[in-house]
């Protein structure tokens, strides 16, 4: 896929710009996959691709500030960006619930082992 604007012009730093593209369809990629495994509700999986996906983030967070990319360069990136919204947001639609049921759960253990320390007749 040629990332090159139309008018024949690159940027100085079009392999940045195609490294930056990459990196952001690298991030879609392991959304889709965080997508999938919150579907099959496989939470070990799900973590370990959100710690792949912070750490491809953080790297693309920690390369230099980039010039002007072209306009399809840019739309591409819009595109995938908007792409990984989307997912993201399928994921918290799927986790949010489970892990408001996982600290009700969690809270009312607490209150029973509080109500137990409080009331214990072994004093």
């Amino acid at each position: 896929m040629n990332f090159n604007d139309s008018s024949g012009q690159q940027p100085d730093d079009n392999g940045d710009a195609i490294q930056m593209i990459n990196a952001y369809t690298a991030i879609l990629a392991i959304t889709d996959q965080m997508l999938q495994a919150a579907k099959n509700n496989d939470w070990d999986e799900l973590i370990t691709l959100e710690h792949n996906c912070k750490r491809l983030a953080s790297q693309l967070m920690e390369q230099p500030v980039r010039k002007v990319l072209s306009e399809v360069q840019q739309k591409k990136k819009i595109d995938l960006i908007q792409q990984i919204l989307a997912r993201d947001a399928e994921i918290r639609t799927i986790t949010e619930p489970k892990m408001t049921h996982l600290q009700n759960i969690l809270t009312s253990c607490d209150h029973k082992r509080k109500l137990k320390q409080t009331y214990r007749t072994d004093r």
